[in-house]
């Protein structure tokens, strides 16, 4: 039995009674029962609205779920057949650093191991502007070089010669 059933019942067991509708005690158990009577139909009507904006909301939901699996759950960005770009499969060195390169471009900022340094270039995967990394200015006269042909120990290669 729901609320209006409820009130509806209520009202035919007063009416039953047949009181004396002249009485102040009787006036003021009617205006009660409209006003149950009113409440229960709020009431029933915001149940109605609530189921209504809650089958919405699930919608919306399902839509995001949708939105988000295609947006975020690409298989792959960069459209090759053997891909190993996934971000579960990739798997982190602790030992090794990384660092954060920040385009002059874009200003987007790059998370870079130590050996994409050192090879000396990237390209921005934001918008494809070349970062160069120069380091023969940290290394001196006075220390050790890289051992490799680079331009800091073929300047000093040319200074001994």
């Amino acid at each position: 039995m729901n609320l209006t059933e409820k009130i509806a019942y209520i009202k035919g067991l007063a009416e039953g009674l047949a009181l004396d509708e002249t009485k102040p005690e009787v006036k003021i158990i009617n205006a009660m029962i409209d006003l149950l009577d009113e409440m229960a139909y709020s009431v029933s009507d915001m149940e109605d609205l609530y189921d209504e904006l809650s089958a919405q909301v699930d919608e919306i939901d399902q839509d995001l779920a949708d939105v988000e699996t295609d947006v975020y759950d690409d298989e792959c960005e960069c459209d090759c057949d053997d891909c190993s770009c996934d971000d579960d499969d990739f798997e982190f060195d602790e030992d090794e650093p990384f660092y954060e390169v920040t385009c002059g471009s874009c200003g987007q900022k790059l998370n870079v191991s130590e050996d994409v340094l050192l090879e000396g270039e990237i390209e921005c995967p934001n918008c494809s502007e070349l970062l160069e990394f120069d380091f023969s200015d940290l290394f001196d006269d006075d220390s050790e070089c890289c051992g490799e042909e680079c331009s800091c120990c073929s300047s000093e290669d040319s200074d001994e010669e």
